[in-house]
């Protein structure tokens, strides 16, 4: 395989890493999952998927690296072996990577930061954390008063 196609492969291989523990991870499984079934894959391939995921997402800190390299490593030499054998070529190859890597600048763009404070006393009601929220409407039930008797 050229150099380009292997640069190729490996990128492909971090962007769909980076996406496994984001909650674009849906998303990027269905684009993943619409190329492997079109090319006749077998539901082991989408298994593969799942279970790296999970290997990321159960890891602890202390093998968190050790687990993204394995991982990456596993999915750059899957998609190096779909070009190689000609199930994919390298245009569909740039084309679910191009994908891949505009989701993953969207999930990026969503990250943040958020810290919130509820002071004051005893909240009775709920308490959403939000950006924008247009047209609703809470319906509060007060607990009876207690009796000054």
């Amino acid at each position: 395989m050229d150099s380009e196609l292997a640069a190729l492969a490996a990128s492909g291989a971090t962007t769909l890493v980076s996406l496994m523990v984001t909650d674009s991870w849906a998303h990027a499984r269905e684009l993943v999952g619409r190329l492997l079934a079109r090319i006749g894959a077998d539901a082991t391939a989408i298994a593969d998927l799942d279970n790296a995921r999970t290997r990321l997402l159960t890891t602890d800190a202390t093998e968190d690296e050790q687990a993204i390299t394995d991982v990456r490593a596993q999915w750059q030499v899957h998609l190096q072996q779909l070009v190689e054998a000609g199930s994919v070529t390298s245009g569909e190859l740039r084309i679910l990577l191009a994908s891949l890597q505009r989701l993953a600048a969207t999930s990026a763009a969503r990250r943040g930061t958020v810290h919130n404070d509820i002071n004051g006393g005893v909240q009775h009601g709920p308490v959403i954390q939000s950006g924008r929220i247009t047209g609703l409407t809470f319906h509060v039930h007060q607990p009876p008063a207690p009796d000054q008797g």
